[in-house]
């Protein structure tokens, strides 16, 4: 039996999935944080050594005994400066770090707008854009931007050290397509992008495909190409065409396995790419888990209670719309909008009513987005439920409705690390295409008959929206 691993990195911690290669059957896992992060923190930079001592913590005791190749994930659109003879030039930033806010606003400009980047590279930079950081640090940090003469991302950096430092720096496509200066629909860097934020031209790593290894390390293990978490999650769930995921954590993210890059020119959707030679179009929200917290705590529960409250209600919430712009929003783009609570009669003003018009508003919320995707033709037959947000049970019971298609909700586990380990057992076996892995114990739940009263409810959350904010729709 050929067994393969995966390891994903993320802001917390090292997860590691031992797997069997043909398979899929998890036959070990471990994880490890990253030493001096606490649980919760916001992690905005970190020397990336913690990264290895993580990973050495969470491989011991034998966790990686047997294994042929090891796959690797991480977080995306981080900045690793490296000078020009490799060596670090400052800790890692990472993609949460939000004081690339402004340099993102200003290289949107320097450009000509969100179109123009859109049509470069498939998305519009922002704060947690690998670009943006460059930006940044040349107008922050100046003397460490010139010392700048190579970048990697995480997912990179870890390659690299698993292959040893001789060894050359490599990436794949699905990460490379996060950072603002690879474009999807071309396959190619754009170099003066790299000029325009930093000031100078430097060294790229190679963008490997999907079934490539990016060597061995010295021990004779194959690494794969590795990739960012979204497209190895993605591997690890089995997306294929007419699949989208919808994350449900403090924000939203939605995606979808498509055929082509694709050009937005309102900048709403970010075409990324996908670890198996396809495409991620992407689209978010602001508002997903936090519109659920803030109700609970008004209400004076916490998240389970009002998913209990919720089920207590009916579809429609008794005639209640939230609005969920609690910050302004991005699907619509609505910066500077407020949320709004629709319908107030005596008898809709429960609290079950109100927890119900909360997780529809949601979920409202995120179809919106979902939208975005299939008025371009992005086809979605059915919708993995993930992300915090999804382990409550209104939400599971509610989201078909809303969606309009079967929901799967996968069962709780590492998915950017099961798709890692995939990825290496794909380039071990060196086929066409990834080996079929079963998704045990997903749940699969169908809105049947009740499509319509799911359109109902949408069409009401759009009469309030549009009354709210003429034009939100058409115009996010």
């Amino acid at each position: 039996m050929a067994i393969s691993a995966g390891l994903d990195c993320s802001t917390q911690n090292t997860k590691i999935v031992v797997c069997d290669s043909d398979t899929g059957a998890v036959l070990r896992e471990s994880r490890a944080p990253h030493p001096g992060i606490g649980s919760g923190s916001s992690v905005t930079e970190i020397d990336p050594q913690s990264w290895l001592r993580s990973l050495g913590a969470a491989a011991d005791g034998g966790m990686l005994e047997g294994v042929r190749a090891i796959g690797v994930s991480a977080q995306q659109q981080g900045l690793i400066g490296l000078d020009a003879g490799g060596v670090l030039v400052r800790p890692a930033l990472l993609r949460a770090d939000p004081r690339a806010a402004g340099a993102a606003a200003q290289l949107v400009a320097a450009l000509g707008g969100p179109a123009a980047w859109a049509e470069a590279v498939g998305g519009v930079p922002h704060a947690g854009s690998t670009v943006a950081k460059l930006r940044w640090l040349a107008e922050h940090e100046p003397q460490s931007a010139k010392r700048i003469a190579e970048v990697v991302l995480p997912h990179d950096w870890l390659v690299w050290q698993l292959l040893g430092q001789s060894a050359r720096r490599t990436t794949d496509r699905g990460d490379a397509s996060g950072t603002g200066y690879w474009s999807p629909q071309t396959g190619q860097y754009r170099p003066d992008l790299v000029e325009l934020a930093l000031g100078h031209e430097i060294t790229l790593p190679d963008v490997l495909g999907p079934a490539s290894a990016a060597g061995h390390s010295p021990e004779g293990l194959l690494i794969s190409a590795g990739t960012g978490s979204t497209m190895a999650t993605a591997l690890g769930l089995g997306l294929g065409p007419g699949d989208a995921v919808v994350s449900v954590g403090t924000s939203g993210t939605v995606y979808a396995v498509h055929q082509e890059a694709l050009t937005d020119p309102s900048g709403t959707i970010t075409s990324l790419a996908d670890a198996t030679g396809r495409h991620l179009p992407q689209v978010g929200t602001l508002n997903a888990a936090r519109v659920l917290r803030a109700t609970a705590e008004l209400l004076g529960t916490d998240a389970e209670g009002l998913s209990e409250l919720a089920l207590q209600s009916t579809p429609g919430s008794y005639g209640l719309v939230l609005l969920p712009y609690l910050d302004g929003e991005r699907t619509p783009h609505l910066p500077q909008a407020a949320g709004t609570l629709a319908g107030l009669r005596v008898d809709s003003m429960r609290p079950e009513h109100l927890a119900r018009a909360a997780v529809e508003g949601m979920l409202c919320g995120l179809a919106d987005a979902l939208d975005r995707l299939r008025e371009r033709q992005v086809p979605v037959r059915r919708v993995f439920l993930t992300g915090s947000g999804s382990r409550l049970a209104a939400v599971r019971a509610i989201a078909p409705l809303i969606f309009g298609v079967p929901v799967v909700v996968p069962a709780p586990g590492d998915y950017a690390a099961l798709g890692a380990a995939r990825q290496a057992a794909w380039a071990l076996a060196g086929t066409p295409q990834p080996p079929q892995w079963e998704l045990p114990e997903a749940v699969t739940v169908d809105p049947g008959e009740d499509v319509a009263v799911g359109e109902a409810i949408r069409q009401q959350y759009a009469a309030v929206r549009e009354q709210m904010h003429p034009g939100a729709a058409a115009g996010a």
